[in-house]
């Protein structure tokens, strides 16, 4: 029992260091909802090169994930203005963004998994995409995910979308023999797309929505999605009650309309997106 109790206040204790470091705040706060309703200024993770997601072009961050973000903070704050100071957050930094106070939450694509329950205490999810497959628009050798066999698809760092095609499950799906090609991020595998580096990027449906979008033409998406891709809302491990409010908050937005405002405002008429129509289900705080 006395170990026990003492693991946990020392759990408490670096999850209070970790929210002071954010935001240079002096107060300290054992929870992000008690620094979002005591602070003036929340640090938030973004990713900042997908387009319609979260892509900075000027002085911040701009997308669907940065729209939440910011609705989901004001309701944490019961209406109050507070300061978001936006942090690029690439997939392979999140969880040590998290885990050593760089940021307060990560918003950013962030899939929910067993995997990364373990290290992160996930909110949400918020909405649910579907991994999909973007080639290039002339490309008619590629109908279906299952046409890339033998085809060289992107492995983004920090990225698990990849062992969806060439894993079995439960860590895949396909068990596709294809060729994965890295690259720093799913900007650099669209690059490598356009060059004819690469045959094929499989991500999320509405991350490859984007990059279709900002293309003009040159790329197109299946629109045969085969996964549920289930976007959490990142706290560091434990934050627990911030959890519960951000499910709640999530909840009010969608019953609210603010959601679909937001997906129809950033992916509305793209073809063969199917966009969700309403509050996928809570996963619970752990």
């Amino acid at each position: 029992m006395h170990m026990r109790r003492t693991g946990a206040l020392l759990s408490v204790a670096a999850l209070a260091a970790g929210l002071t470091a954010c935001g240079g705040d002096e107060q300290s706060y054992a929870t992000v909802l008690e620094k979002v309703q005591g602070a003036n200024t929340i640090v938030v993770g973004t990713k900042w090169d997908q387009p319609s997601l979260g892509l900075k072009m000027g002085a911040e961050p701009e997308g669907f994930d940065v729209d939440v973000a910011k609705a989901l903070v004001k309701e944490l704050a019961g209406g109050k203005e507070v300061e978001i100071e936006w942090k690029e957050s690439a997939s392979s930094n999140r969880e040590p963004f998290l885990q050593n106070g760089t940021v307060d939450m990560i918003v950013a694509t962030y899939s929910i998994t067993e995997e990364r329950k373990g290290k992160v205490t996930f909110g949400g999810p918020y909405v649910v995409a579907h991994q999909d497959v973007m080639v290039r628009k002339d490309d008619t050798s590629i109908n279906s995910p299952q046409d890339l066999k033998s085809k060289k698809i992107c492995k983004a760092a920090g990225s698990n979308s990849y062992k969806r095609i060439t894993d079995p499950p439960p860590d895949g799906e396909l068990d596709i023999d294809a060729t994965t090609v890295d690259a720093a991020n799913y900007s650099e595998c669209v690059q490598k797309l356009s060059g004819s580096n690469l045959d094929a990027v499989t991500t999320d449906d509405l991350i490859l929505a984007g990059f279709a979008k900002q293309a003009g033409g040159n790329f197109k998406v299946l629109g045969q999605g085969f996964t549920d891709e289930k976007y959490g809302v990142g706290l560091k491990k434990g934050d627990t009650k911030t959890c519960e409010a951000v499910n709640t908050a999530v909840k009010k937005l969608w019953d609210n309309g603010t959601m679909k405002q937001l997906l129809d405002k950033w992916f509305g008429g793209i073809q063969g997106l199917k966009l969700s129509e309403a509050a996928p289900p809570a996963e619970g705080c752990s």
